[in-house]
């Protein structure tokens, strides 16, 4: 693994947890289809949603987006993982497949805005899934993604960057650590002992 350029964060699911109820309703319009009943999981009622946009070609629904947005519960570590992150000089950037207007919110809401050097959508980005997160480590070798799903970790490989899985549900835990990711966290709080286990092992975070 390369030394450590930057952090990239898909907030669904690794910053904050997200009603998968909007998501749901955007498929459904999306699709035609009769609607069910939502996933229990914001993450992946939202990577469900992102691999229909990307077979259909369709839009998102930014109102849709801003209720989910709305009802979003910013982990408890998040700040004070961020905040040790920043102290300890490791570039953080969000890269996301939510719009603009919805990244920007979550931002604005939680106050995040000093934590991060760069804030990619799909929208500045240019599309979906791999796409921001290969946006967002444009130039670097060694940046790292946090995700919490399969079509994450798939992602970050498709955009040729390591995947930190964010380890939220044991039994998904087990069954992802097949795929490769680089490495595991159950905590946000792990996180920066993470980053000092990589310095300890004789490698070292580029600022």
């Amino acid at each position: 693994m390369q030394p450590i350029q930057a952090i990239l964060f898909e907030p669904i699911g690794c910053l904050a947890e997200f009603p998968s109820g909007p998501f749901h309703e955007i498929a459904a319009l999306l699709s035609g289809a009769v609607k069910k009943k939502p996933s229990p999981s914001g993450s992946r009622g939202y990577w469900h949603l992102l691999n229909l946009m990307e077979a259909t070609g369709l839009p998102g629904r930014g109102s849709l987006e801003l209720a989910a947005v709305r009802a979003a519960s910013l982990y408890e570590d998040a700040v004070p993982a961020l905040a040790e992150l920043k102290q300890m000089g490791v570039p953080l950037r969000i890269a996301s497949s939510l719009g603009h207007a919805a990244l920007t919110r979550f931002v604005d809401d939680h106050k995040l805005g000093p934590f991060f050097d760069e804030v990619w959508s799909r929208d500045n980005a240019g599309g979906i899934k791999s796409i921001p997160i290969r946006q967002a480590a444009a130039g670097l070798s060694g940046a790292i993604f946090l995700t919490d799903t399969l079509a994450g970790l798939q992602s970050a490989q498709a955009a040729g960057v390591n995947a930190i899985l964010m380890m939220n549900n044991p039994d998904e835990a087990r069954r992802l650590a097949g795929y490769g990711p680089a490495g595991g966290i159950v905590s946000l709080h792990e996180l920066p002992d993470f980053v000092r286990l990589l310095v300890s092992r004789g490698k070292r975070a580029v600022v």
